[in-house]
């Protein structure tokens, strides 16, 4: 009797280097629409010590490896990361990222061919008012046709409170 030897497929996605910035990841498989593709692993930090581990240059560009979970809970990927801090920004993303229980995971939101890079939108909260020279601080190289020129996204307006009326 033969033994049935199990195909090995080997990692889904792989670290090489990237034609948009730096390191990327790639698809070594077809990756299906809405199929998670990895979570976003790395050491759990305050406000305050992504502060400190990531002050702002004001005077040059800037980059982090850090992924806002909710208020005082980020993910630090620089620090006990794992290949998900490698998938760059694209403002035209074949990923997104969805929160579960205080975790990160990337998934696709289209089919991704063998080879292709990965992407989603950092779409990181400016925090200020978006001129160009915020802009110019936190570029994008992706590219695409309609690139917003950089990862940031304008932060959410605070909500008017509704004030009751009483009828008279």
């Amino acid at each position: 009797m033969k033994s049935v030897e199990k195909k090995r497929r080997g990692p889904r996605i792989v670290v090489r280097r990237s034609g948009t910035h730096g390191r990327g990841v790639f698809a070594r498989r077809l990756i299906h629409e809405d199929e998670t593709v990895c979570e976003y692993k790395g050491e759990i930090i305050s406000e305050a010590e992504v502060a400190r581990r990531y002050p702002e240059d004001m005077q040059g560009l800037n980059h982090t490896f850090v992924f806002g979970v909710e208020h005082d809970h980020n993910i630090d990927g620089g620090a006990k990361g794992n290949i998900a801090r490698w998938i760059n920004h694209s403002c035209g993303p074949n990923c997104d990222t969805y929160k579960k229980d205080k975790r990160i995971f990337v998934r696709a939101i289209r089919d991704i061919r063998p080879g292709e890079e990965l992407f989603y939108d950092y779409a990181i909260e400016a925090g200020e008012r978006l001129t160009q020279a915020v802009k110019a601080r936190w570029p994008c190289w992706c590219g695409e046709k309609k690139c917003r020129g950089t990862v940031l996204v304008p932060s959410p307006k605070p909500r008017k409170k509704k004030t009751k009326r009483r009828s008279a």
